[in-house]
């Protein structure tokens, strides 16, 4: 783990925080940094995580998919995850015997309580014999209950490498839907969806195409398919991040998470942000002061289940090796 110092902090900030904030802010990073050193803890951030968490404390950062993968690489004791509940729980599922804690049992999710282990039941009486794709973004029993997880990134991936005509996937239905058009597999949705990208609209793209006309607008496939027919580009955040890294546009719109902007204006400097978002109130909930009394407290410890561990974890095993 790689030690930050304070005038790595005090650079980093002062792209981040104004002038009379960085004083207090760089003791809280600082005893942060201290703790996770001496309690051999790690910090994982998804991206759409404030840039105060995510440039300054984290040390795996990214979409679900990367978090997943680099979660079982983890050489520590602890794991703090700066994130949403399911995300705590996809962690510990691969790490069943480090702590893993989230320092707000509040930080849930909207598409994940979209759907229950009963429905998934239901489903499997409806639909015999087809397999389930899980959307990453549900709750440690449904994927259990499940064939095989999915995210935004590789979904079509899974989809195919069923090798099966048709498939069920859950809960974001229109990232089924957006899936189901680059894929000659059917697939048959359920009506989830992300209250932050759920409220952008074909109309609001359009506004925005005449109001900043130099712009690409990039937008996640959990949006309406009006949206994503719309927009330039389509694609998880890791494809967002490495759309940005490319160089591809000067001037963006990431119809997205509002911190996922923030964090990639910081590390790309050169090019022009234009601040059209909707704020996830999960994710907002996790801070520096949590984390640091999830550290300090030993809050919130992730427990799962033992009667679906391993359930759950084959099914996230699956999507990894695919």
């Amino acid at each position: 783990m790689q030690q930050v110092f304070p005038d790595q902090i005090k650079k980093k900030l002062g792209r981040i925080a104004a002038a009379p904030e960085r004083i207090s802010l760089t003791k809280k990073i600082q005893r942060i940094n201290q703790l996770k050193k001496e309690r051999n803890a790690v910090i994982l951030a998804h991206n759409y995580q404030i840039p105060k968490i995510f440039h300054t404390v984290a040390d795996i950062v990214g979409d679900s998919l990367a978090l997943a993968r680099e979660a079982e690489k983890i050489d520590a004791d602890v794991i703090v995850v700066a994130g949403v509940h399911f995300m705590a729980e996809t962690t510990k599922l691969l790490n069943p015997d480090k702590t893993v804690l989230i320092p707000d049992l509040k930080a849930g999710c909207s598409l994940a309580e979209s759907i229950t282990v009963k429905d998934v039941i239901e489903l499997r009486k409806k639909y015999p014999g087809i397999p389930i794709i899980t959307y990453v973004n549900t709750s440690a029993v449904v994927k259990a209950a499940s064939d095989i997880c999915c995210t935004s990134g590789n979904a079509k991936k899974v989809v195919e490498a069923l090798g099966v005509p048709k498939v069920i996937m859950i809960p974001d239905e229109y990232l089924a839907q957006n899936i189901a058009k680059q894929t000659n597999v059917e697939i048959l949705t359920w009506k989830g969806h992300c209250e932050v990208h759920e409220r952008f609209t074909p109309q609001e793209v359009e506004q925005l195409k005449k109001d900043y006309p130099e712009a690409s607008i990039l937008v996640h496939p959990e949006s309406p398919p009006a949206v994503i027919n719309a927009a330039d580009f389509s694609g998880s955040t890791a494809e967002m991040s490495d759309f940005i890294k490319q160089g591809r546009a000067d001037e963006v719109i990431l119809l997205t998470e509002c911190s996922m902007s923030d964090n990639l204006a910081v590390l790309h400097p050169e090019v022009k942000f234009i601040r059209v978002c909707n704020l996830c109130p999960h994710m907002q909930r996790i801070t520096l002061d949590n984390i640091l009394m999830s550290l300090e407290e030993n809050k919130y410890e992730v427990i799962i289940d033992p009667s679906i561990v391993n359930k759950a974890r084959l099914s996230i095993k699956r999507m990894l090796e695919v």
